[in-house]
């Protein structure tokens, strides 16, 4: 192995640290993602009691927006659920934190921020 100091992989005491924070991610993006699909499935209940005609044009009008908000909201929300499952099996795999550009170890602050992220610092830059 030699003396390199340069780790290529994350421990598994490390992983599990991880896993720890992801689940937890997980667990609250699950639970946002509940109470927006069910803000989606309540908000047509509302629009039926008919007051002035055009009151009911503006209300229709933002509720729609609203709902796109929410749908749009909804779709971030199971994006990143699929990020944070796909790095689950990273771990599992001992693949997490490796960068999918330079090959090297993600920066243990840059993981606890974005636990889902595959590009370090420095690739992540490269693309801009």
């Amino acid at each position: 192995m030699g003396t390199t100091n340069e780790k290529t992989r994350y421990s598994d005491a490390e992983l599990q640290e991880f896993k720890d924070i992801i689940l937890e991610k997980l667990r609250i993006a699950k639970e946002e993602l509940s109470a927006l699909t069910s803000t989606l499935s309540n908000s047509n209940a509302n629009g039926t009691d008919d007051t002035a005609g055009t009151y009911k044009t503006l209300e229709d009008g933002s509720a729609t927006l609203e709902k796109e908000q929410v749908n749009q909201l909804a779709a971030r929300q199971k994006k990143f659920i699929d990020n944070l499952e796909a790095a689950l099996v990273r771990i599992e795999n001992k693949t997490y934190g490796i960068c999918r550009e330079t090959g090297k170890l993600i920066q243990k602050e840059r993981l606890k921020a974005v636990p889902h992220t595959t590009l370090s610092i420095e690739a992540k830059n490269k693309q801009y």
